[in-house]
């Protein structure tokens, strides 16, 4: 049936295969070799090649998604660039970001960009890894080759090749 919607002003390469249910609208231009599965939705962006994308991706106006990037499902990604080889596998939001080559970020993982009144601007190097259920208070810089370890708040920058952990002690308290 009639389930995926392709705008007119679209354009998009060889060889991109588009599963169903899926929006693709306004100046949006799509690469070779990009695979868009189920109920993702793409507006004015740029898709680099041999992409993967979706299920139930979201991808906002002014996002830049660069050559062999994994966006999986439950990613939403607004005004940022995702630089080559990099990988947002699920249930995580960035916005307002520039992601480095080859970085990871976790499952859960949020930019904080907004504080009420203004828009704030993260980056994060290159060979990143950033663990699962982080919190990335912008205006932040996270270094080159920098660990985040799952849970973290992320408040300061990361210096390149740093590790950095803000989370607490467990306590098992007796009822």
């Amino acid at each position: 049936k009639n389930s995926v919607i392709i705008g007119p002003r679209v354009k998009i390469k060889k060889n991109v295969r588009i599963a169903s249910n899926v929006q693709i609208l306004g100046d949006t231009i799509i690469d070779e070799n990009v695979k868009v599965n189920s109920f993702t939705h793409i507006e004015d962006s740029t898709i680099g090649k041999n992409c993967k994308l979706g299920p139930f991706c979201r991808i906002r106006p002014l996002s830049i998604i660069k050559d062999d990037v994994h966006l999986g499902n439950f990613v939403e990604i607004k005004k940022s660039t995702i630089n080559k080889k990099s990988k947002i596998n699920h249930l995580s939001y960035v916005g307002d970001s520039f992601v480095g080559v080859k970085s990871n970020i976790g499952a859960g993982t949020i930019t904080c960009n907004y504080d009420g009144k203004n828009k704030h601007i993260t980056k994060i190097g290159d060979n990143c890894f950033i663990g699962s259920n982080t919190a990335i208070i912008a205006p932040i810089t996270i270094g080159n080759s920098s660990l985040i370890a799952a849970g973290t708040v992320v408040t300061k920058d990361v210096p390149n090749n740093h590790i950095a952990s803000s989370r607490t002690r467990q306590k098992n308290v007796k009822k």
